[in-house]
């Protein structure tokens, strides 16, 4: 079983397959390592891919103390896995959580990314919720403190945009929501306190966003109602990104639409790698209704 040493000596399980240009997959708070099963047997056809377990999941390390656990930790480890792999650059994935990690990794690692998707990403970012976000983080890390996560599980995987993948998929949602229920009680309410309540929120970034060179694909379910106004907002301010809306979708994008999501990035990924992925055109000019002249 192959891991990566991170910076701080913590071990991150890793899985690679396939070869090619490189893709990464990071996972959301709800999943791991096995979250991307449907991209890691669609995507190693053309490139090597590497999805792992964030720490704090299984069997990668579990840190005990809360301060272990941070934002820039998060996308630093993104780092660490590529280069225990021996990449140099990758294109990123990640879905909620993991779309927070991979933002962050384009922001603070610039220079070894050659695009990202951030998928479902934009809880707690809303301005009006961020306390709201904070607190009821808190709860829901509680909540696997007491009640453990084969208790919580049921509870946590029908949340509001949940739902749409169990209505969609019951098969492939009771196998998240049993997966789920196997995380381990003290690294999911240290990953909660530790990542999720104390991230900045994207618009507080709006000046680092609006300078990222990186090729950024946005995706959003239009039934994931937290994640659709920053997905507008990150699709305005970044110079050089998409905005893919899925319709009757919620949070669980690759997993409830896993041929559309494969399909949108397989193009993204053809078009940045074929230089044709830029900054919007200038002439879109976003206050102009009519041409009249």
């Amino acid at each position: 079983m192959p891991f990566a040493t991170a910076s701080d000596g913590v071990k991150l399980h890793y899985e690679a397959a396939g070869r090619g240009t490189p893709i990464v997959f990071v996972h959301e708070f709800g999943g791991s390592h096995w979250s991307w099963e449907p991209q890691m047997n669609f995507f190693t056809r053309r490139h090597l891919c590497v999805t792992y377990a964030a720490r704090g999941y299984a069997p990668s390390d579990i840190p005990e103390d809360v301060s272990a656990y941070s934002q820039a930790r998060a996308a630093d480890d993104i780092v660490d896995v590529m280069s225990a792999n021996g990449i140099d650059k990758a294109h990123l994935v990640g879905l909620s959580m993991g779309g927070f990690a991979v933002l962050h990794a384009g922001l603070r690692h610039p220079d070894r990314i050659l695009s990202i998707t951030a998928a479902g990403a934009g809880y707690g970012a809303e301005k009006a919720h961020e306390d709201y976000f904070k607190g009821i983080s808190d709860q829901v890390a509680t909540n696997f403190e007491t009640k453990g996560a084969k208790n919580f599980a049921p509870t946590y995987a029908e949340g509001a945009s949940r739902v749409q993948f169990q209505d969609k998929d019951p098969r492939g949602w009771q196998l998240f929501a049993e997966r789920l229920g196997q995380h381990s009680d003290r690294g999911a309410a240290n990953t909660m306190r530790g990542v999720q309540m104390q991230r900045p929120s994207l618009y507080d970034l709006e000046a680092e966003f609006k300078a990222m060179k990186t090729p950024l694909l946005v995706m959003v379910g239009d039934e994931d109602d937290h994640c659709l106004q920053p997905g507008i907002f990150l699709k305005k301010t970044v110079p050089a990104s998409g905005l893919a809306v899925f319709p009757k979708s919620g949070h669980t994008l690759n997993l409830e639409e896993p041929a559309l999501f494969n399909q949108l990035l397989a193009e993204f990924i053809a078009q940045v790698e074929a230089g044709r992925w830029g900054p919007r055109d200038p002439r879109a000019n976003p206050a102009q209704i009519m041409r009249t002249e």
